[in-house]
């Protein structure tokens, strides 16, 4: 069977024309093209490090307007969000937001050559203890008064039940000894001693925990909300004196184990 061979021009025109029709469907679809194109180019730009496109000096800004824990959490992302998140220049704001209002600074967060980072983390831990050391004691001024339950001829004596004026006050001393005001109504100026009483069982917890002046019943100890402690028994009630400004903070000098982790400053 023969076939009728067609001429080299008519071949020619006929493959234009699919040029053509091939070159007007990649037109059409080049708007779709250019979008998917344009999208793939911002997911390139959302999924690169935002320390990579802002800076640290941004990012810095950035995370001082984070809480606490959030910043720690972003120091687990990379060491180079480790090193921005751990500088002293945006520790330096969370630790003046977390000792505003509160009534003392633990001696531990204010060693020299500490970083702020490791100073909110022991503040943080600091406030959380509610076993008080002698160096406690010593440090602060401790204002004192009746409770209820004490007699009356002590009330009667007690400027917190009278209202005749500030509270009275007592002086823990390292040697072991308490000391009050001259003029000290109640004191009488006889001799007082205090001791510290723990009793520690399996992996650290305490058991019993107390502190005792003389012979008087032991005073059970609590910590406030601002970090300020309390000591009382059925008789009688000692409170620390806020001393925030107090060069070089005060408590015991000894630094907790720091353990820098989105748990050590709470949910």
């Amino acid at each position: 069977m023969e076939t009728e061979e067609k001429p080299w021009s008519v071949m020619g025109e006929e493959g234009g024309e699919r040029r053509l029709k091939k070159r007007k469907r990649n037109e059409e679809n080049d708007p779709e093209d250019q979008k998917q194109e344009q999208g793939n180019e911002e997911e390139e730009v959302v999924a690169r490090d935002p320390l990579e496109v802002f800076g640290r000096d941004i990012m810095v800004m950035i995370l001082s307007n984070l809480d606490a824990r959030s910043v720690a959490l972003s120091l687990l992302v990379s060491r180079a969000w480790h090193g921005v998140a751990s500088s002293d220049r945006l520790w330096s704001s969370k630790c003046e937001e977390l000792w505003h209002g509160k009534a003392h600074i633990p001696r531990a967060s204010q060693a020299r050559g500490l970083s702020k980072l490791a100073a909110y983390s022991i503040s943080v831990m600091d406030g959380k203890r509610t076993r008080i050391m002698k160096d406690d004691l010593c440090d602060h001024v401790w204002e004192f008064h009746f409770n209820k339950a004490a007699p009356e001829y002590w009330r009667n004596l007690d400027p917190y039940w009278k209202g005749t004026g500030p509270l009275m006050r007592r002086y823990f001393h390292p040697d072991g000894s308490q000391t009050a005001d001259p003029g000290d109504k109640v004191w009488g100026g006889h001799e007082c001693c205090y001791s510290v009483v723990t009793s520690v069982v399996g992996e650290g917890k305490i058991r019993v925990h107390y502190v005792r002046i003389n012979r008087w019943p032991r005073m059970f100890v609590s910590r406030n909300q601002d970090w300020s402690w309390e000591m009382s028994n059925c008789l009688y009630c000692y409170t620390s004196v806020p001393d925030a400004d107090k060069k070089g903070g005060t408590g015991p000098l000894l630094s907790p184990c720091v353990n820098i982790s989105p748990q050590t400053f709470g949910r």
